[in-house]
Formats: C-alpha cells, sequence, structure tokens
C-alpha cells in the first residue's frame, strides 16, 4: 500500500504524485507541487467548473490565483513561481532548466550559464559578458548556475529584496500585529494607518523574529507526520483484521456444515462474495484514505525542509515571513489531522443467522442469513496539538467606525468573516449587508428583501442571511467583491440566528410560540431534515446558533433565560451553561479548537468556554455597552463584536492570544 512510499526518507516530494519535486511551483499558501501535477489539478478544476477564477490547494484548501488570471487555465501553473528554495535542495535530475531572462523577453531561448545577485536576473554566456563589461554591472556579483541550484544559502539571497505581493516593485516596510500582514508603504496608507500596532521591520525584526520560535514549528511538524503515521496504521490494520474476519467466519460456518451441508455451502459463498467485495471495496477507500494522509505528510516534510533551509540560511527578514506562513500551514495541518482522527472508522462483519435453525431447510439464501456491516469509531483525539487555553486570552486591539454611504441608524445584528479577510455586516434597521475590506473598509453594500438579522458563510462565493419578520433565507453570492442574490429559502418558523452545518445544510433557530424556540437543520432549498424544540419563556425573538468545527454540536442562546444550551445533531442536549454574571445572551460563536464565545449583551462581557461546556474565562475589560454578535476568523484568532448602544457604527476587534 501507499506507507510503502515511507519506508524512506529521499527529501521533499511533491503531495500529489509522491515523487521527487520535478519544477516545484509555489502557491501563496507556499505549499509547493510538480509542474505537471499542478497542471493536471487545475485541469480537473477547470473542467468543473467553465468559468474558473482561482483553485483550491489540494493541502489545505486556500484559494490560490495565478498572477494573471485572464490566461487560459492551460498556462496558469507556468504563473505560479518556481520555489527556488526546494528547488536547490531536490535532487538534479528534477532541476528546471534555466533561459536567459534578457533573451526570452525578445522572444528567443538561451541556456543560462549564471544569475547576477543584483540584477535579480540569469543571463546566457553573451549576456554574461556584455554584463561584466558595463561599467555600471560590472562589480555585480554572479553566480554559475551550478551555484545557485545546488546551494541554499545562494538561494536565498534573491529573496533580500523582499517586494510587496501586491504593489509591484514597492519593498516591504512595516508589519501590522492586528492583521498579521506585512505591509509596504502603500499597504499601510491605504489600509493599516489607523491600526493599533504596526511595527517598523527595521526597528522590530529581531523582537517578531523571537515570536516564532522555529524550532517549537519544526517539533509539530514531527508530531503532525507522527499521528498521520498512527492513523495510516490504523487504517492498515483494519484492513488485515477483515481479511481474518472473513476466514473466521466462512470458518465457523464450515462446524454445522454437517446438518445442513447444502443450504451451508450456499450461505458459505455468499459470504466469501459478499465478504470478499466489501473487502476490496474498503481496501479501495482505505487506499484512497493512506493516499491523502501520505500526500499531506509530504507536504508537512516540504515544510519541514522549507522552514529548515531558510532558517539555517535566509535573512531575518525571510526567516520571519516564511514563520508567519508555516503558522498558517501548522493550523490547517492540527485541523486536517483534527478531522481524520475523529472519522476514523472501521468495517466489521457480522453474519445475522435466521432464529430457527430446524427451519433452515426450508429457508431461502435471503431468508436465511446476511452479511451486514456495520462502523467502529475511533475516539483519538490530537489534543496534543492544540493551544492549551491556560496559555490564550482575549484582548480588545483595535475599534473601528464604519463609514457606509447614506446609512441611517445602522443596527448590525449579524457579522461575519468571507473568505480573503472580508467582513459582512447585517445591516436589521436599513435592510442591507455591508462588505468591507480585510481592514474594515467599506466596499459595497446589497439591499434585501427584508430586515436581515443574522449571516454565515456556506462556501467561498456564497452567504446565507436570515430575514427576521419574513420567515425567509436569502442566499447571495459574492465575487470579485460584487453582491448578488441567488435565491430566497422559506422556512416555516421564525429564523433568527442561522449557521452553516456543512453538507449543502444549514442550521437554523427562533421562536415558535407558546413559551417554546425551536432549532432546525435544513437543506439549501428549504426541505427541513429534523427540528427540535426547547423552552424559551417569553416572545424571544434574539435568537442565536452556531455549530463547531466537525458539524456535531449545536448552540443555541436563549436570551430570555440568560442561557446557552448545547444540543447533539439528534438534538439530544449536552449541557446548559446559565451562570449568574451571563445576562441577555445574544451571539454566539466557534473558534478553530472548538472552544466557545457567548456574548452577554446586559452583563457587557463574553464568556469563553470549552467544549465540554466548562468556563475559561469572562471578558470584561475593553468589552462595549450592550454587545450584540461576535464572529471569530479561524485562522488569526481575531474575534468581532458589534454592540447596540449609542456608537452603533463601530466595530470593536480582539485577539486570542
Amino acid at each position: 500500500m501507499a506507507a510503502a512510499k515511507l519506508e524512506t526518507d529521499d527529501g521533499p516530494c511533491c503531495p500529489i504524485c509522491l515523487e521527487q519535486f520535478n519544477i516545484p511551483r509555489q502557491l501563496p499558501c507556499a505549499h509547493s507541487f510538480c509542474e505537471k501535477c499542478l497542471h493536471s489539478h487545475i485541469a480537473t478544476e477547470a473542467a468543473k467548473d467553465e468559468k474558473l477564477r482561482y483553485i483550491k490547494c489540494p493541502v489545505c484548501r486556500n484559494s490560490a490565483s495565478p498572477s494573471i488570471k485572464e490566461r487560459p487555465t492551460s498556462e496558469w501553473a507556468t504563473l505560479f513561481p518556481v520555489n527556488s528554495v526546494l528547488q536547490s535542495i531536490v535532487p538534479a535530475k528534477s532541476k528546471v532548466d534555466r533561459l536567459c531572462d534578457a533573451c526570452n523577453s525578445e522572444g528567443t531561448s538561451a541556456p543560462a550559464e549564471g544569475f547576477c545577485l543584483v540584477c535579480k536576473e540569469s543571463m546566457c554566456g553573451d549576456c554574461l559578458k556584455a554584463h561584466r563589461k558595463q561599467s555600471i554591472s560590472k562589480d555585480h556579483t554572479i553566480l554559475s548556475v551550478e551555484e545557485l541550484d545546488c546551494n541554499p544559502e545562494n538561494v536565498m539571497k534573491l529573496a533580500e529584496g523582499f517586494t510587496c505581493s501586491e504593489h509591484q516593485g514597492e519593498d516591504i516596510k512595516y508589519y501590522c500585529k492586528d492583521h498579521k500582514f506585512p505591509c509596504c508603504g502603500t499597504c499601510f496608507f491605504r489600509g493599516h494607518n489607523k491600526c493599533s500596532k504596526v511595527l517598523d521591520f527595521k526597528e522590530k525584526l529581531p523582537d517578531l523574529l523571537c515570536e516564532n520560535k522555529p524550532v517549537e514549528m519544526l517539533a509539530d511538524m514531527k508530531k503532525i507526520e507522527s499521528h498521520l503515521k498512527k492513523f495510516m496504521e490504523t487504517n492498515e490494520t483494519s484492513v488485515n483484521n477483515l481479511k481474518t474476519q472473513v476466514s473466521e467466519l466462512t470458518a465457523e460456518i464450515r462446524k454445522v456444515r454437517t446438518e445442513i451441508n447444502d443450504v451451508l455451502d450456499k450461505l458459505e459463498e455468499h459470504v466469501k462474495t459478499e465478504g470478499n467485495r466489501i473487502y476490496k471495496e474498503e481496501v479501495l477507500r482505505i487506499q484512497d484514505e493512506n493516499h491523502q494522509c501520505l500526500s499531506l505528510i509530504h507536504a508537512v516534510r516540504n515544510s519541514h525542509y522549507l522552514f529548515e533551509a531558510v532558517d539555517k540560511y535566509g535573512s531575518n527578514m525571510h526567516k520571519f515571513l516564511m514563520g508567519e506562513k508555516m503558522k498558517s500551514q501548522l493550523n490547517s495541518y492540527c485541523n486536517l489531522v483534527g478531522e481524520k482522527y475523529e472519522k476514523t472508522e472501521a468495517i466489521r462483519f457480522e453474519v445475522q443467522l435466521a432464529p430457527s435453525i430446524k427451519s433452515m431447510l426450508s429457508l431461502s439464501l435471503s431468508e436465511l442469513g446476511k452479511v451486514t456491516t456495520r462502523s467502529i469509531f475511533n475516539t483519538i483525539r490530537v489534543g496534543c496539538l492544540q493551544r492549551p487555553m491556560k496559555d490564550c486570552r482575549v484582548e480588545r486591539v483595535d475599534v473601528v467606525d464604519i463609514k457606509v454611504p447614506n446609512n441611517c441608524k445602522p443596527y448590525y445584528t449579524g457579522v461575519t468573516f468571507l473568505p480573503g479577510d472580508r467582513v459582512m455586516l447585517a445591516d436589521h434597521n436599513n435592510n442591507q449587508c455591508i462588505l468591507l475590506s480585510s481592514s474594515y473598509q467599506f466596499i459595497a453594500s446589497y439591499t434585501l428583501t427584508g430586515q436581515p438579522w443574522n449571516i454565515c458563510v456556506l462556501d467561498d462565493t456564497e452567504v446565507a442571511v436570515s430575514l427576521y419578520y419574513w420567515n425567509k433565507i436569502q442566499i447571495l453570492s459574492v465575487i470579485d467583491d460584487i453582491i448578488k442574490s441567488v435565491r430566497t429559502v422559506t422556512t416555516k418558523y421564525s429564523c433568527n440566528g442561522i449557521a452553516s452545518a456543512g453538507k449543502g445544510e444549514i442550521v437554523v433557530n427562533g421562536y415558535c410560540g407558546n413559551k417554546k424556540s425551536q432549532w432546525s437543520r435544513i437543506n439549501m432549498w428549504g426541505d427541513v431534515k429534523c427540528t427540535h424544540q426547547y423552552d424559551s419563556p417569553g416572545y424571544d425573538y434574539v435568537n442565536y446558533i452556531a455549530v463547531n468545527n466537525m458539524k456535531t454540536r449545536v448552540y443555541v442562546s436563549v436570551h430570555a433565560n440568560n442561557s446557552l444550551l448545547c444540543f447533539d445533531m439528534d438534538g439530544k442536549k449536552l449541557f446548559t451553561y446559565s451562570p449568574d454574571n451571563l445576562r441577555g445572551t445574544m451571539g454566539i460563536a466557534v473558534d478553530r479548537y472548538d472552544n466557545i464565545y457567548i456574548i452577554g449583551m446586559n452583563s457587557d462581557n463574553i464568556h469563553q468556554l470549552s467544549p465540554d461546556g466548562s468556563v475559561q474565562q469572562v471578558v470584561n475589560t475593553g468589552v462595549p455597552r450592550c454587545p450584540w454578535a461576535i464572529c471569530i476568523h479561524q485562522s488569526k484568532d481575531i474575534l468581532i463584536i458589534t454592540n447596540n448602544f449609542d456608537e452603533r457604527t463601530k466595530l470593536y476587534v480582539y485577539q486570542l492570544k
């Protein structure tokens, strides 16, 4: 099986083909793939969507767009940059042939013989001679192609300029700690000049570099690889057990063959056929799972090699920037490993025999018995990869005044993060959704068909908005900062809170009369999958709802009795949280560690709970009067809160540190 690929460590390997890299192309998330593998991945995505505007990284699923979107998708793979660091540490057989940049710009191809570290250009022999003759460039440092491709330290010298990816030619000078974003001068003045913590790299780079802790990050990568190997071992054991179980079942049938020989021959054949069919299907499924694990292991190894090379040979700037990307990668690896362990299952064979053995001869094969399977879920956890809650605190880092044209007395009852770090608000008073940039600047607004209450993200391009009085949900698309209505879904009762439940489903809750509220799981067309009621004294119209990351738990706020309720997906109540210092429960959010955040509107605080409902901390400092809605950025640990008091136009930004 795929595990054979891990017996030896031959250096960086492509997570798609699991072979040594051949022209490694790097996506913005810092994951790299062979150029041909990336081309195949893009072609597969393009076949599904003729109007493809971006792709998803095969490892972390983050969005990635080529530098020139207008080019055909068949050329996209070549538009992503070659990962020079990986290129320098992979075997020579996978090296990319360098061409002379000057000749290439004139439409001719000539093999490069050297590289100028000052001009950052590859040159053929003729261009090198001319370069050395020019007085302005005669003292430039020239490396041979062999020196460049085989020495990571030389490769690191290429990145010393550190130009902005969004504003060509401008050097990175600042780092915004509020948004964890490196900025050039243009980035700073356009979107981060009002942020509370913007640091100058010249002064603060050593301090920032210390925060990355490369030794700990490399150790975490080893832990992730170890957990993935254990997951694969579990799958291998499951397959071996299946084969053993098939043999044991057939042996058991043979013991009673003397009395009912003819019938048991048929049953034995049936067990073998059905068992082997299921076995083959399970082998294919587990091989696919192990291939995914192996892909992820190689991605982790590549991150390890890349970060190790940067840490050893790179400048402080390169170490810091790569460290920032590695943090994001570690988070995605932890989430992916957690998903796999939560979903680990094994198939077990069982034969259900007829009640009366004496009447067996008169029964048909289907009446005699049948082969069934049942899943046995493992409960392995990877808590060692999660951040200890005792080391975290919620700290306010910014207050942003939102300026929306022609908005009169806004009432932001819903807020959520969108892809690209954008933010969308539900403005109840003005019947609008407001789109903000990653720096919380106004981009666009859209007038809805009714008063909105809450909002949630469905996928990379769609959001769902609950319409308060109309018992409806409006689905919107947000593409290239343009908001359009897709469809409207009607619900049976009022829908206030709304959250994505995964697999094309959403959960909504609202008051349904007789001092009862309910939450329902519905699909994108309004078909109800299940409904569960709970007590809600009085007319409770300010319901909110949230779902954990594994889509196994539902949390609802009951404003009228100051409580948070937790249910499983079948409606079984798991716990109630209702302390004396939580009054007027409102918005709910769940972070990437499945910790729960509940707003106390009347107590002016935020309660942070562990997944089992025990309180971790209560945030009273820096919380506005009458806090209302809350959302959390899953990868950056940023919290946003709206309020319903005098300064309704302001967003309160917090950091989980």
